[in-house]
């Protein structure tokens, strides 16, 4: 099995590991972890989503973020968006690309944006009218991908139907979230195959949650069936309000760590990483869910028995 020599990963701490935290975390306290986040070498960071304050407290000062974080060229902000009035303060607020918020099936759809799936595609199309006088990009998702908490499996049919009506709009860059940790590498290449096999011009990712401790060996699934581009959280934070059971991302360190042990480039500074994942976790003990900081690198070596007999001699 050949697998590629780099990958991209985008770092979403800032808007799905901040949006589950028991507090607000302040606004120049999130400046300066995502600027930190900056100097680990991420090219893209999902730095906030512009929801209806009300909805998600975590990230009401979302345009207050975007004005006082550093702009480092090469490096692109990514925002989630619901609706209309969402992108326009995306717009206003420079972020480089916007990603529709989309759940594969209707009953997470009602509970996480109050109307079904094809409704809200639906609504799309004034969005993406509303952004082609911009310099934003529009990419799509499509949250509960692999597995429903209401209805379970996702039939592939919905998934061909929701990219059909992806590119009516002129969508090919498309997110698959595991939002509830509901995946398996045999479902991950299953799913994933099949759409790149139907919408071959698709760049497709994957938003992998650690729920049951299955999203390193499915991002491995994933670079089998030609995926280069992944979404993680330092300290694995993260998990949808609107989801039951979610709980956090895969860890930021687990998988750079483990794609670099596999040879495979990531262009990320493990060291810092850990550092900012160390901080977190010590702040938020009960949401972090890290392999990396618990164990420490592959490359940490340890004094041997033998060694430390002579050292007490």
């Amino acid at each position: 099995m050949s697998y590629p020599t780099e990958v991209t990963i985008t770092e979403v701490c800032p808007r799905d590991g901040f949006q589950s935290l028991p507090e607000v975390i302040p606004t120049e306290e999130k400046v300066v972890y995502i600027n930190r986040l900056i100097e680990c070498g991420f090219k893209q960071i999902e730095v906030t989503s512009f929801v209806h304050p009300k909805a998600i407290p975590q990230l009401s000062d979302a345009n207050a973020v975007l004005t006082k974080i550093k702009r480092v060229q090469g490096v692109k902000f990514r925002a989630l968006v619901p609706n209309l009035k969402g992108l326009e303060r995306a717009i206003e607020a420079n972020v480089d690309k916007v990603k529709l918020m989309l759940s594969a099936t209707d009953s997470h759809s009602l509970s996480n944006a109050n109307t079904t799936t094809f409704e809200a595609m639906k609504g799309f199309e004034k969005l993406v009218k509303a952004a082609e006088d911009s310099l934003v990009h529009v990419g799509g998702s499509i949250s509960v991908a692999f597995g429903c908490p209401y209805e379970g499996i996702v039939p592939i049919e919905r998934h061909i139907e929701i990219c059909k009506r992806y590119e009516e709009l002129g969508i090919k860059d498309i997110s698959l979230a595991d939002t509830t940790g509901m995946a398996n590498p045999v479902k991950i290449k299953t799913v994933v195959s099949k759409l790149k096999s139907q919408f071959p011009d698709f760049n497709f990712s994957l938003h992998l949650h650690n729920t049951r401790g299955m999203a390193f060996a499915n991002s491995v699934a994933g670079l089998e069936t030609g995926i280069k581009d992944f979404d993680s959280a330092v300290a694995g934070l993260g998990g949808c309000p609107y989801a039951p059971n979610a709980s956090g991302n895969i860890a930021t360190e687990d998988m750079v760590h483990g794609f670099e042990e596999m040879g495979i480039r990531t262009g990320i500074h493990l060291d810092n990483v850990m550092k900012i994942g160390s901080e977190l976790k010590e702040r938020f003990p009960d949401e972090s869910n890290s392999f990396i900081l618990k164990a420490g690198k592959c490359s940490d070596l340890s004094i041997s028995p033998k060694e430390q007999v002579k050292i007490g001699e």
